[in-house]
């Protein structure tokens, strides 16, 4: 965070401060985490479920916390605030207010926000000091925590945007109102929250409708890259492929960037094909060139993905040679997102636990697909949440997409998950086989006695529930793979 005193946080955040000279210093990172708080900075406690983040005001402090924000009395410095969430936000925005040089790039959709977030970065980084922390820090509280890591040094901040209803996406850009915008797509991730698809849609166009208004053309590669602006003005960068987010364009008074591998989009892939790990080479096609890219990371939907770092790149001044090379260097950085791996045997895992939902789990498919051409792919899948009334038949839909692609083993974790079987045995000429089992430690067991050497494996779910299969898959390599557990019903 930028330097303060403690009278102007606690301007900044409408609260009363107490136990301090008002010129005190703040030169710290803010934290809710009394574990991560140093010398100069501010401690937030939350009062939660589990545990009152102001009986852990005297470790900050001890540890060097300038003050305490909370909703009550400390001994010590401390802010009385109304509500600690409320005076996070007005903090990061008065942050925001004071960097002027900053540029916000915000970006959601469905489903790659956290990936995609990461590429964007990696790619930003190439042309100034970036903030976007690893990992998915998109919520109410996630969102202003990221945009407090910025400082006079950070030209580029990346922000990751979700939203459970309708003023969500409007609320974070009130924290940090991007000057580019970004849209991947309109899934049905959250079903269960919005009601429809078309709410989803009129919730992620929020972030389309904060955009300052936009200038009639870009740089593309014509302007200085080490400039911080290389264009100014709103940009809203917006998914061709994906008719709703298309349809956004109507929605913004910035100027549109359409990307993908539709032939009218402004930033499109040509000529793609995948090796054998799935990785994905394209012809980068912009308005002021093209060059051939090579992606050291797998996955067909990949190519969407750094398609939106290369507008956003282009944006910034970039020209599309090096932006090429830079996609090309681009690697994973947060965890469980199509992480590729060898086990012995010549075992090949995909790892892309970390969240689910049917169409990153498609995706994932066809990868497991594409990599496991020639070999035996198997897919252990689990329960896909917050789906609302298309639970089942998303679930559905899944195993007969599974089944479809011609996976040969597909293990399916827990009862929650069941209709991804009864998707996959109701295709009537698929030659694999399906296994239901009651939970993770029996997925785990069935590995054990089924793995064989070049077989292929992904494992995919919503959060937690298959994390434990890929952690024991990345910890041994030996064939080793846990406990028994209990199946439930194997059909082919």
């Amino acid at each position: 965070m930028i330097e303060m005193t403690l009278g102007e946080v606690a301007a900044a955040v409408e609260g009363q401060l107490a136990g301090a000279p008002a010129d005190t210093p703040v030169t710290g990172t803010v934290e809710y985490d009394s574990r991560r708080v140093g010398p100069g900075g501010l401690f937030v406690a939350f009062v939660g479920e589990n545990a009152d983040g102001h009986e852990f005001a005297g470790a900050a402090i001890a540890a060097g916390a300038a003050a305490v924000i909370g909703t009550r009395p400390v001994d010590g410095p401390h802010i009385l605030v109304d509500d600690p969430l409320v005076a996070m936000a007005r903090l990061a925005r008065a942050v925001v207010d004071l960097l002027p040089e900053l540029t916000v790039i915000g970006l959601t959709g469905s489903s790659g926000k956290t990936t995609t977030k990461d590429l964007i970065a990696q790619v930003t980084e190439k042309l100034g000091p970036t903030v976007a922390p690893a990992g998915t820090f998109n919520n109410e509280l996630g969102h202003p925590y990221t945009v407090l890591r910025a400082d006079p040094d950070t030209r580029y901040l990346v922000l990751e945007m979700g939203a459970r209803g309708i003023g969500h996406i409007r609320y974070l850009c009130g924290i940090a109102r991007p000057r580019i915008g970004i849209v991947l797509n309109v899934g049905v991730a959250h079903l269960g929250e919005f009601g429809s698809q078309d709410q989803i849609a009129l919730a992620k166009g929020e972030l389309v409708e904060a955009l300052p208004p936009g200038e009639a053309s870009g740089s593309w590669g014509l302007a200085d890259a080490s400039s911080p602006h290389a264009s100014t003005g709103g940009v809203a960068i917006l998914n061709a492929d994906d008719p709703r987010v298309a349809a956004m364009a109507s929605r913004t008074a910035a100027r549109v960037v359409m990307v993908g591998e539709s032939p009218g989009a402004d930033v499109r892939a040509t000529d793609v094909s995948l090796d054998e790990r799935g990785r994905p080479a394209y012809t980068l096609v912009m308005p002021s060139g093209s060059a051939p890219v090579r992606l050291g990371i797998s996955g067909r939907h990949q190519v969407g993905n750094t398609l939106v770092a290369a507008a956003v790149a282009g944006e910034l001044g970039a020209a599309p040679e090096e932006i090429a090379q830079w996609l090309g260097d681009l690697r994973l950085v947060s965890t469980r997102r199509m992480d590729v791996f060898d086990r012995a045997n010549d075992v090949t895992v995909i790892d892309d636990s970390y969240n689910a939902n049917p169409a990153s789990t498609a995706a994932a498919l066809n990868a497991l697909t594409a990599i496991g051409d020639g070999r035996r792919r198997i897919a252990v899948l689990g329960y896909m949440a917050e789906l609302g009334e298309y639970e089942r038949a998303g679930h559905e839909e899944v195993g007969r997409l599974a089944a479809t692609l011609g996976v040969d083993l597909l293990v399916v974790v827990g009862e929650p998950a069941a209709p991804i079987h009864d998707g996959a045995v109701a295709v009537a000429d698929w030659g694999g086989k399906s296994v239901q089992v009651t939970d993770q430690d029996a997925a785990v067991a069935l590995l054990r006695d089924e793995l064989r050497a070049r077989d292929v494996v992904l494992v995919k779910g919503s959060r937690y529930r298959t994390w434990a299969v890929a952690d024991a898959l990345r910890e041994t390599g030996d064939g080793a793979l846990g406990a028994a557990g209990g199946v439930m019903e194997a059909d082919s």
